[in-house]
């Protein structure tokens, strides 16, 4: 039995524009026109809810049938026609129509009702037989491709060769007996394929489309759009039944596509595309080219008269750009679709402003017509669209930008030509640690392996590097250096390629670049700004006015602060004190690693100390008066020392030869003393401090040092001590006393006060399951988000992505992965109870996030929502999170999110 409460159908008149959940956008919008009394073709709209079950359970609800007619009786009282009248039918199209705009990845089907009775009626009706077999072949190729699954070849095919039968390439070149002759062929296709003849029963036709469309919701191509723009796959599409009205009855007819401002540059005008004796799908298709919307001035003055009339009451009523598609049925305007139109980052700024100076929204408002990624593109350098290029291949768009150089095949010499004023891409299957060196020395790397949260992507978003990851199609040898293209072309070390970080293309040759104004703006170089930079620059003063969390920046140099607090940032939050010790530095660690007695230990340290001092005082003086926590040694112990595998060899082949080397011999046997089957859950972070005698307290005397000699030059360093790995807090009571006896004593040889905050970074589930005991020890916590995701879901992230993370993705057990952003349900959850419980022990304990989810927009959000006081982020995705933490904190005070 049907629940009395649950309505499936909504007339147009029944509707409005909030009701999207329900009608989805093109109802709630179809919906809102009529009510505005505009010119829409009168029908109704069956609910998101009805497709959910449709597709839960396999059968419509009960009662929609009924539903169904008794809307389909009313449409066909106001059209005063009848569905599958031989003399004067009615027509309908049966149209998609979700709650976010998922242009074309949905299905549509026109002319529904048209039989082989009823076409002769329309001609007669219509006086115009060309144009009632026209629409009877239509109806055809789309019911047979959209509800029959019969491939679009056979249909395209069987029209043009009745074209080259007929000499010509022009659709319209074809009369009423040359497509009644095409619709016996596609009639044929579709016995040949279904077994079965087109059904001559209109209301099965219209039942079999409205499935179709329900089905498509879960098409391949609606699902991978889903997951692109992250759009929940739960909400299903409703389905919009239509009165047809016609735009292919002749040249005094049409069809055409306007935009109340250009959705490229956001200027105001006259935007879009106008087709004579067409429908529709005919401008998607492409299958004749349109003319500019102006010209529809001198094709039918009235109709664009009523048009621009229009275009200014849906703006001013929407109070944003509009997307609007109509149709002209013998002079006779339509309206069919409005939406707030999608639009280039640079629109969206644009518009924003232009939209505040009109007095249409305000700034809070502004704030919420634009986005961080909006922001990124704006920011990120990209290739001149226009110039010719070779394209050798295409990978995934890991970190945007635009990047040219010499092709480079290992790190060493992309340090080595870098160095000698050569512009470098690194090119490797994948990095690892060990590259970061090249990284940083390349304009940016390429990878045929790995994916967005592979080593390459993560460290390349960190560091502003444009990257592109898992170009599979090319062939990468790192030993012979050189890389095979699919087309066969071969590039070898030195030869020049462009990366575009923004689309995951890869070219040979130097491709031209733009620069980004937007940068140059953050970076204070820009003197006469443009109407865009004045936008932007609006749009970000006040942003950071309105936001309540505080944006840092995840920094290990002093070059990356400096940037960082040109950028915006407020302070450091993560500094990654390992990426200190690479290089040559790393001989040091390892001896102090591997010390036999105290006598090697304090050696090694003694060479460390005034090299980690000089670290700090670089970094303290970049970001002087402001925050900047500095994470203590946190990778695996391996990573300090000799590979066990290249170790092994060389002993076994010095004994082949009779010879002995007791230092490798000792090394190896210490080695495999230290070796750990899973390192990244092993002796890192606190507990290499705790086991390694000397480690820490080097690095906090070397703080403390550097803090009290830039006081000393009238300087106000602000460090901030943080324990890494914590699990315990027994563990963080012991380091803590430690680096508070090594503070104290540092202040008695300085003769200055150092108040130095000391915390923690929350990366292990039991941390902050019991954060309440941690917050007794820590005076602030740090979710360190990235090991939190790996540590509560069970899974690496070096190793998970290539092995099964595009199985999950297809799935749909993940929406985005959780690298990128934040597992709300589970690792979200455990940010959540960490806050509340050492919050409940300290109430001032200061909480923030570091790693990548920090500059995500998605997770600003939520970091915002559960009351975290900053995030962190890498430099250049410090602006994004200004703006998205303003954003999340005009929609907790009770805005609309507009992402």
């Amino acid at each position: 039995m049907k629940d009395d409460r649950t309505k499936y159908v909504y007339d147009f008149a029944e509707g409005n524009k909030e009701l999207k959940d329900l009608l989805g956008g093109k109802g709630a919008n179809l919906a809102e026109m009529t009510n505005l009394g505009l010119p829409v073709p009168p029908g109704f709209t069956i609910t998101t809810e009805a497709c959910t079950i449709y597709l839960d359970t396999g059968a419509t609800p009960d009662g929609l049938d009924d539903e169904i007619a008794t809307h389909l009786a009313t449409l066909e009282k106001a059209r005063g026609k009848t569905l599958g009248d031989p003399d004067d039918p009615l027509l309908v199209s049966v149209r998609s129509g979700a709650k976010f705009s998922m242009p074309g990845m949905m299905e549509t089907v026109l002319n529904v009702g048209l039989n082989d009775r009823s076409v002769e009626g329309l001609a007669r009706q219509a006086d115009n037989e060309r144009f009632a077999w026209d629409s009877y072949r239509r109806l055809i190729q789309m019911f047979g491709k959209t509800v029959q699954n019969i491939g679009g070849e056979a249909f395209e095919d069987a029209l043009e060769e009745i074209k080259r039968a007929k000499g010509t390439n022009n659709d319209l070149d074809l009369d009423a007996d040359d497509l009644r002759q095409l619709v016996d062929v596609y009639k044929r296709i579709v016995r040949e394929h279904t077994g079965a003849d087109f059904p001559q029963d209109p209301r099965e036709q219209m039942t079999a489309a409205i499935n179709a469309v329900f089905e498509s919701w879960n098409s391949d191509r609606a699902v991978l759009y889903r997951r692109q723009e992250r759009i929940p796959a739960d909400l299903g599409t409703a389905v919009n039944v239509v009165a047809m009205v016609f735009g292919n009855m002749g040249m005094d007819s049409g069809t055409g596509v306007a935009f109340t401002r250009d959705p490229g540059t956001g200027e105001q005008g006259v935007y879009g595309d106008y087709l004579q004796n067409a429908q529709g799908e005919d401008v998607v298709a492409g299958i004749r080219n349109t003319v500019p919307l102006q010209d529809l001035e001198k094709i039918d003055k009235t109709s664009y008269d009523r048009l621009l009339e229009i275009m200014a009451t849906l703006e001013g009523h929407y109070r944003d750009l509009c997307d609007i598609e109509f149709t002209i049925e013998a002079g006779q305007l339509w309206m069919l679709q409005t939406r707030v139109g999608k639009r280039t980052a640079a629109a969206a700024f644009r518009i924003a402003s232009q939209l505040v100076d009109e007095g249409v929204i305000d700034l809070d408002e502004a704030i919420q017509r634009v986005t961080g990624e909006q922001l990124v593109h704006l920011m990120f350098p990209q290739f001149d669209t226009s110039a010719k290029t070779h394209q050798l291949g295409r990978g995934m768009s890991a970190s945007p930008g635009a990047a040219v150089g010499k092709a480079v095949f290992d790190s060493y010499t992309a340090v080595k030509w870098s160095r000698s004023g050569e512009k470098v891409i690194l090119v490797r299957r994948e990095t690892n640690p060990d590259d970061l060196n090249g990284m940083i020395a390349a304009e940016g790397i390429l990878t045929s392996r790995g994916g967005k949260t592979s080593h390459a992507a993560v460290v390349a978003r960190g560091m502003g590097k444009t990257c592109v990851c898992g170009a599979e199609e090319l062939q990468v040898n790192t030993k012979r250096r050189f890389l095979t293209a699919p087309d066969g072309t071969e590039v070898h070390e030195g030869d020049v390629i462009s990366i575009d970080g923004s689309t995951g293309r890869v070219y040979l040759g130097e491709v031209p670049v733009v620069d980004s104004p937007v940068v140059e703006y953050f970076e204070g170089q820009i003197e006469n700004p443009d109407d865009l930079v004045q936008a932007v620059d609006r749009i970000m003063k006040h942003a950071d006015g309105t936001r309540r969390m505080g944006v840092r920046a995840n920094a290990d140099t002093a070059e990356d602060a400096e940037r960082a607090r040109r950028f915006g940032a407020e302070g450091i939050g993560l500094c990654r004190t390992e990426h200190m010790f690479l290089g040559e530095r790393r001989q040091h660690v390892e001896r102090l690693i591997l010390a036999e007695d105290e006598e090697q230990r304090d050696a090694a340290l003694e060479a460390l100390l005034p090299l980690q001092r000089w670290d700090f005082l670089q970094l303290l003086t970049a970001m002087d008066g402001l925050p900047t926590t500095i994470r203590l040694l946190d990778p695996p112990l391996h990573e300090f020392l000799p590979n066990i595998t290249e170790l092994s060899v060389r002993v076994a082949l010095a004994e082949s030869r009779g010879e002995k080397n007791e230092n490798d011999l000792r090394l190896m046997q210490a080695v495999h003393r230290l070796h750990e089957q899973n390192p990244m859950l092993g002796l890192r972070g606190v507990r290499l401090g705790l086991v390694v005698p000397g480690l820490f307290d080097l690095q906090v005397r070397a703080i403390a040092e550097a803090a009290a000699q830039l006081v000393k030059l009238g300087k106000d360093p602000k460090p901030e001590i943080m324990i890494p790995l914590v699990g315990s807090v027994q563990e963080l009571e012991i380091i803590q006393a430690d680096a508070k006896k090594v503070l104290a004593e540092v202040a008695e040889l300085t003769g200055v006060d150092l108040q130095i905050l000391i915390g923690t970074m929350i990366e292990l589930p039991r941390a902050a399951l019991t954060a309440d005991q941690i917050a007794e020890a820590a005076q602030f916590f740090s979710f360190g988000t990235n090991d939190l995701t790996q540590t509560t879901w069970g899974f690496s992230r070096d190793d998970v992505e290539a092995a099964f993370f595009s199985t999950y993705l297809e799935v749909g057990i993940f929406g985005v992965s959780p690298f990128e952003t934040i597992d709300a349900d589970g690792v979200g959850e455990l940010v959540r109870i960490g806050t509340e419980k050492g919050r409940a022990t300290r109430p001032d304990l200061k909480v923030g996030v570091c790693g990548e989810h920090g500059g995500d927009p998605d997770s600003v959000h939520f970091f915002n929502k559960v009351g975290l006081d900053y995030v962190s982020c890498s430099p250049f995705r410090v602006p994004v999170a200004r703006l998205e933490a303003a954003r999340a904190t005009v929609v907790q005070e009770g805005g609309s999110d507009s992402r």
